[in-house]
């Protein structure tokens, strides 16, 4: 398991059965997105991995945080390899609503 934080956010990441969880907690936006970037790149280019973002305890996601998703759904779609988002609190379920994106990850995840 390996652990990347600042004071608001921290990733977390546990690897299990060809599984490579992402575990999101805090605020994810414009001041973590470097860093957010920076530890997600090595995962989203692991072909042999299945990934999946879990956002059990994250409390917030802006803009650009939503657009760091969208680039890793599409290279994981162009890739060919399998990207999940797991565990949505509703006030995030919502803004993926509205902006529309909630259909991309939504059949991500049924693809099981």
């Amino acid at each position: 398991m390996n652990t990347h934080k600042s004071e608001k956010f921290h990733v977390t990441t546990k690897t299990e059965d060809g599984v490579c969880t992402v575990y999101l907690r805090g605020e994810l936006d414009l001041s973590v997105a470097a860093d957010f970037r920076l530890v997600m790149e090595p995962l989203v280019e692991d072909t042999a991995l299945n990934l999946a973002i879990n956002m059990k305890e994250l409390k917030y996601i802006d803009s650009t945080g939503i657009g760091i998703l969208l680039s890793i759904l599409k290279a994981r779609h162009g890739l060919a390899v399998k990207f999940t988002v797991e565990e949505v609190p509703p006030h995030i379920q919502k803004l993926f609503d509205m902006t529309g994106i909630a259909k991309f990850f939504a059949s991500q995840e049924n693809s099981h």
